[in-house]
């Protein structure tokens, strides 16, 4: 299995220069990261109430790239440099819940060991969790509060990619029973139900299956997450559901049109759903300039592919096309502008943070926002821009609380009324 910091740089945008050379630390000091200190101050005082929600971490996957899932010798207590994540740096960011992902590559559908390399993905989050103290496993919006109540962090499931459900409703139902509480129905590739939005258009949306599955997850009380999806799987998903939605790692199409951000007839359709946006720290996805830095990329690996038969020579010759053009550029400013716009279109009740933190490079993310002790900086731009106490509040944590209510709520009821979904072993006809 490759490392996820190794697929999104194949199938994403290839590996990220920070400016143009510069370190880190001086591209943070021009991009003006530093907010006035009363802001600050403030956000700092409202994340300790909210609690802060973050929808999207990768630090199962780290710690398998680190250390093939072995805990021995890690100690999560203390800074860990080669982690997207530890308790220091969470604390630091006032972190109140955090939704740990299960992420398996999608082409592990090929060949047919997406659910077991899954597994392995839960078994390491479970044993993380309750190896630290100041974790604990949550499994409903009550027990979020509870947990941030007691200081301690609260720790959620979200699986990446609807083909580690391998077809199956009952994988879906142990996976609800493991903890996690959304599935992203696909990742970068389609599944045989669902179209995904960097994937070329087979099913136009949802499947028969795929409609049955999403009414599967408001059933049991999981959230039918939309982000990496097409549009078109989008709004058949919306069609569908019962409960609220949510984009737990996407941001807005209108500002960079990349294919994973949420398009505005889609935002409008969330406001009357009850759903949530998520948004992403991530440069590619974030940066207005983004989609069109990734397209001049693609061209340029085209010419080098038609040039050269070496595929180590198409290497270097990439890496210095991106030395030579830079990373997109995008700033806390950048972030702070895709909540304006959702918040425009959708309305304050429907925004959140699904960072998306993957590697412990700051690279690839938002000037600013590189790591998971950032998160206040963000609110204090969102208070510099005259976001009142009661909006910080509702876009940290307590607009997805709300949602989860709801979507507890569907559940319950459904659960009187409908029979688990059974496809497998079903004779047709």
């Amino acid at each position: 299995m490759s490392t996820r910091r190794r697929f999104l740089e194949q199938a994403l945008l290839g590996t990220l220069a920070v400016g143009l050379g510069r370190p880190a630390a001086a591209v943070d000091a021009a991009a003006g990261a530093d907010p006035d200190p009363a802001h600050l101050a403030r956000a700092l005082a409202l994340l300790e109430r909210a609690p802060l929600i973050d929808t999207h971490n990768d630090l199962p996957s780290s710690i398998l790239e680190l250390s093939a899932g072995d805990l021995a010798g890690l100690d999560l207590t203390v800074r860990q440099p080669k982690l997207c994540a530890d308790i220091p740096s969470l604390r630091a960011g006032r972190v109140g819940a955090q939704y740990w992902s299960i992420f398996v590559e999608s082409a592990t559908q090929r060949t047919h060991v997406s659910l077991h390399e899954a597994l392995r993905e839960f078994d390491v989050a479970l044993r993380f969790i309750r190896a630290n103290a100041d974790f604990e496993q949550a499994r409903s919006a009550d027990d979020i509060e509870r947990i941030h109540h007691a200081r301690k962090i609260a720790c959620l499931l979200g699986v990446e990619g609807g083909h580690m459900l391998e077809d199956s409703p009952a994988a879906l139902r142990v996976f609800y029973e493991l903890g996690a509480r959304y599935v992203t129905l696909t990742h970068w590739d389609n599944v045989g139900w669902a179209d995904a939005a960097t994937d070329r258009p087979e099913h136009f949306g949802l499947t028969h299956l795929g409609r049955q599955l999403v009414r599967e997850m408001n059933r049991l009380g999981m959230f039918v997450d939309l982000s990496h999806v097409s549009a078109d799987t989008m709004r058949d998903a919306l069609a569908a559901t019962r409960a609220p939605v949510i984009f737990s790692h996407s941001s807005a199409f209108a500002i960079n049109p990349h294919p994973r951000n949420v398009p505005d007839d889609v935002l409008q359709q969330l406001a009357a759903n009850g759903g949530v946006v998520h948004v992403n720290f991530i440069r590619p996805f974030v940066s207005p300039d983004g989609q069109a830095w990734g397209q001049r990329r693609d061209a340029a690996l085209r010419d080098l592919r038609l040039r050269l038969d070496d595929d180590a020579a198409v290497e270097r010759g990439i890496a210095d096309w991106e030395k030579a053009a830079g990373a997109p550029r995008a700033t806390i400013a950048d972030v702070a502008d895709h909540i304006d716009h959702i918040r425009s279109v959708a309305g304050i009740d429907h925004v959140g943070i699904g960072a998306d933190f993957y590697h412990a490079d700051p690279s690839d993310m938002v000037t600013g926002l590189g790591d998971v002790s950032r998160y206040p900086y963000l609110f204090a731009e969102l208070l510099r821009r005259g976001y009142s106490d009661g909006d910080v509040l509702k876009i940290a944590g307590r607009n997805h609380l709300r949602a989860m209510r709801r979507m507890e709520q569907v559940a319950a009821e459904l659960r009187r009324s409908e029979p688990a979904l059974i496809t497998e072993g079903v004779k047709a006809g």
